[in-house]
């Protein structure tokens, strides 16, 4: 019986996003469930473009993101998903003042089991499309706030590598059936 469970792994740019979803997938696999883990689209978007967002393109992304998380869904028990439509809204509002139409009914018709908030307390690593290594804090803010009114199920992770992974099975085995999480 498929659980088709979504997890929304969200923060501030370079807070671990990215290496918890794949030490999560990970250990979930181990342990035999059928996982996907969906990229940030961000970056296969900006592969082929250069990098000059606009709200377009913002729009664009938080499409193409809720779109492969629908695929993903189909064809396993757990989704990862490393950023959601809500990443672009908040992108959209901090560079261009306001999200789109468009961007703001994904943020309220795409769900998750679970949201796991990454603090930004690890290093800076620079990269071509992070923009504030300054105001991660203020982002993190920005966050709260959104999720503040969210009625899924968030876990803020934080610390080491292994810190934030156990924390992560911990806000999993909440959530899923008994005895599911390794």
């Amino acid at each position: 019986m498929p659980l088709s469970l979504r997890v929304a792994v969200l923060g501030p740019e370079s807070s671990g996003k990215s290496t918890l979803v794949l030490a999560l997938a990970d250990r979930l696999e181990r342990a035999g469930m059928r996982v996907a883990c969906v990229d940030e689209y961000a970056r296969s978007y900006y592969a082929s473009r250069p990098y000059l967002p606009s709200l377009a393109d913002v729009e664009a992304i938080a499409l193409a993101q809720c779109h492969n998380e629908d695929r993903a869904a189909l064809q396993a028990d757990i989704v990862l998903c490393d950023t959601s439509a809500l990443t672009c809204r908040i992108w959209a509002e901090v560079a261009f003042g306001g999200a789109s139409e468009t961007i703001n009914r994904l943020c309220r018709n795409y769900r998750y089991g679970l949201t796991l908030l990454a603090r930004p307390d690890i290093p800076w690593q620079a990269d071509p499309l992070r923009s504030h290594p300054h105001e991660r804090d203020w982002l993190l803010g920005l966050y709260r706030q959104a999720l503040a009114t969210q009625p899924e199920r968030i876990v803020e992770v934080y610390g080491t590598r292994e810190q934030r992974l156990e924390q992560a099975l911990r806000a999993l085995d909440e959530v899923l059936p008994s005895g599911c999480v390794p």
